[in-house]
Order: structure tokens, then C-alpha cells, then sequence
């Protein structure tokens, strides 16, 4: 259907620059990305993402319990150890303790909102130790004000393998299969 980005179109795999590109294929350009709302008034949605951000920064993963839906998706591409997608608020709290350990920082730069989709372009970089700095989007979807599905997506996408693979390397055979 003209004028709505799905799940599917996400999922696909599009880049941070394709989620732009399908944004205005759609006809959300980043000027009608914000559906009109009262003069001095984001879209709620948007409010909600940045107060989402401000607990990630905080640190206090407790914090960011309160943004997710019980049934949440968070959806990492790539081929790498914490790749794949997470189900559930433990699981994707699980996700951040990891990310965490190597003391992963965000900055947006761009958030727009459309019906029940927030799309974000963010900074990302890790501090302990450095050596991932890119830039990222979110494509999160909001129900009943809380965030029900994100999807990420890596500007570099190998870079964000490497990285990730040096982090986060896999037990040694044969603890990795439970025969040790």
C-alpha cells in the first residue's frame, strides 16, 4: 500500500541511507515525515524516543524497562555473536548489559515520526575500547506508548561485524558446546 513503510520493507535490509529512500518513496520525505501536530507540539512518539535515549544514556538499564512493550522485538542484523533478533524485555535489557561491556554511547542526529513508526539516525561509538564510531539508524514501532519492535541498522555494516566479532568472541570448543 502507497504511503506506509511495513515490517517487511525493514526487515529486507535496507541501509540507513535505503530507510531514507523508502521514507520518500512512500511519500514521507523528511519535510512530511512529522504528521502536522499543534504548533509547539512534536509528534508524542518522538518524545518518547528522546526520553528513551536520555535513560540509555544514563546508564541505568533498569531505566529503559519502562519504554519496552512485554512482547518486544529488537532486531540486530549482521553476522556477528550478538547479532539476531531479541525477544522479550530480558532479552533485549540482556542485549544492552553486552553493549555495556564495551561502553557504547548514542547521539541522535535526526529523529522522524510517522503514524506508529519513529524512524532515528544516531551516532553511535564505543568507549572501552574505542573503535566503533558510525552512524546507525533505528526504525522503532510505538503501540500504546511503548516501543513494540526496533530494528538496527549499522552505516558500515562489516565494520560493526569486525568489531563486534573482537568483542564478543565465542567459547572455545568444546565449553562452545557444552562438552567440556
Amino acid at each position: 500500500m502507497p504511503g506506509q513503510l511495513s515490517r517487511a520493507d525493514l526487515l529486507r535490509g535496507l541501509s540507513v541511507a535505503g530507510v531514507a529512500t523508502a521514507l520518500t518513496a512512500c511519500g514521507a520525505g523528511v519535510a512530511a515525515a512529522v504528521p502536522a501536530s499543534p504548533p509547539g507540539q512534536d509528534h508524542p512518539n518522538l518524545e518518547l524516543i528522546r526520553r528513551y535515549y536520555q535513560a540509555y544514556a544514563s546508564g541505568d538499564l533498569g531505566a529503559l524497562r519502562r519504554f519496552f512493550a512485554p512482547d518486544i522485538s529488537w532486531t540486530i542484523p549482521g553476522h556477528h555473536p550478538l547479532a539476531g533478533t531479541k525477544r522479550g524485555v530480558d532479552e533485549v535489557l540482556a542485549f544492552f548489559g553486552q553493549l555495556a561491556r564495551a561502553g557504547f554511547k548514542a547521539e541522535t542526529i535526526f529523529l522522524a515520526a510517522d503514524r506508529d513508526w519513529v524512524v532515528d539516525l544516531h551516532r553511535g561509538w564505543s568507549t572501552t575500547p574505542a573503535g566503533l564510531d558510525m552512524t546507525w539508524a533505528l526504525a522503532f514501532r510505538i503501540n500504546a506508548g511503548t516501543i513494540v519492535e526496533a530494528v538496527n541498522f549499522a552505516g558500515d555494516q562489516h565494520a560493526a561485524d569486525a568489531f563486534f566479532w573482537r568483542q564478543y568472541p565465542l567459547a572455545a570448543l568444546p565449553a562452545r558446546l557444552g562438552q567440556a
